[in-house]
């Protein structure tokens, strides 16, 4: 076996994945915002090319690759959210910053990024076993930008 191989299979390269977002020319200022929403941004380090950032624990490079490439919601960065005053205000911040709603959690950053910002308790009320309430969950979650929780709860209970 390869040391490759072996690092593969023990999990050494953990470190070395990292998303790779394509901007036109504001990566840093990307990176920046994205860094100022979340606490436990960092800006880690920065180029004429790219700006390197952790959100987390997770790794991303912002690169100012010009405009032959844009953003889509084909790739979003997904947020799980304990309580609704979390999904308010990841919502209210990111609107604040110039994004713009989309449906069922979804809203696109002034850079064309999409993020989903879902609380977690839209699982439990979309995996209910009784398949009429699960319906309805999905129903009302269809009808929002924001998710909303009492409101798929009102809708579970019927």
């Amino acid at each position: 076996m390869s040391n490759a191989q072996e690092r593969l299979r023990l999990g050494d390269m953990k470190d070395n994945i990292a998303t790779f977002l394509w901007f036109n020319n504001n990566a840093a200022e990307a990176a920046e915002l994205y860094c100022r929403i979340f606490p436990n941004g960092t800006i880690t380090e920065t180029s004429a090319m790219s700006t390197s950032f952790t959100l987390g624990t997770q790794r991303y490079i912002a690169f100012n690759g010009g405009p032959h490439f844009k953003l889509d919601a084909a790739v979003s960065l997904f947020i799980s959210c304990d309580t609704q005053a979390e999904v308010d205000a990841l919502w209210a911040t990111f609107l604040a910053e110039g994004a713009t709603e989309s449906k069922c959690g979804w809203l696109v950053d002034k850079f064309g990024l999409s993020w989903q910002i879902i609380p977690n308790r839209l699982y439990a009320l979309m995996t209910d076993p009784d398949g009429a309430k699960k319906q309805r969950v999905v129903a009302a979650m269809m009808q929002m930008s924001k998710i909303d929780i009492a409101v798929l709860e009102a809708a579970r209970a019927g």
